[in-house]
């Protein structure tokens, strides 16, 4: 479910579930999900605790919402038309492409998700559905390599750790609106995937 789902509910002037929720989310990645009280989250919103309730009714709701934001953009790659059309590498370039933007326009909400521990129902669920991208996206990678586009002497499995290990660096050290564009990001992400670091042509 995604938050256009659930009904946006008003509290106090100024805020909505949008704008708490994206404050949240910062509270969550710079204290840890378990270690953020409705407490802290009030006074990091400057409400009570009673007002956040006006927007959600828990702690795990406000979780749920931020995780959907993440796993909802990652999902809708793979219902791309480009997703599902075309050669298994075309494909492959896309969902990839796709999905460093995805981490870049909702970088807050796919740090939470990439920092999960499964200690709660919401949390396992969320980490079940992002195992089932990444099963998509081996699946691409092993058609590639069937249809040639991709060297054989590396294992898929080992492959899909590799790129998804560099793509989820990026929520480390990526800074918004510094002189690395999103775009350029993706295009580097892409050519040192497929093509490497070597210079064409040389030896």
């Amino acid at each position: 479910m995604s938050t256009t789902d659930v009904p946006t509910k008003r509290g106090r002037p100024g805020y909505d579930q949008q704008s708490v929720l994206q404050i949240a989310v910062e509270v969550f990645n710079r204290h840890g999900y378990d270690a953020t009280s409705m407490g802290i989250l009030a006074e990091n919103l400057g409400i009570s605790k009673s007002a956040i309730y006006h927007h959600v009714p828990s702690k795990g709701d406000l979780l749920k919402l931020a995780l959907d934001q993440a796993l909802g953009g990652l999902e809708a790659i793979l219902e791309e038309p480009r997703a599902q059309t075309g050669t298994a590498e075309a494909r492959l370039e896309f969902v990839l492409r796709q999905t460093v933007s995805v981490l870049v326009e909702r970088l807050p909400f796919v740090t939470l998700l990439l920092r999960l521990r499964g200690n709660t129902d919401i949390e396992r669920d969320a980490m079940e559905r992002r195992r089932a991208f990444d099963h998509k996206v081996a699946e691409l990678i092993s058609a590639a390599r069937d249809e040639g586009s991709l060297r054989k002497d590396i294992d898929p499995r080992t492959v899909t750790r590799l790129l998804f290990g560099t793509i989820n660096s990026i929520v480390e050290w990526y800074k918004p609106g510094g002189s690395l564009s999103p775009e350029k990001l993706a295009d580097d992400v892409i050519t040192m995937a497929f093509k490497g670091l070597h210079v064409p042509g040389a030896d």
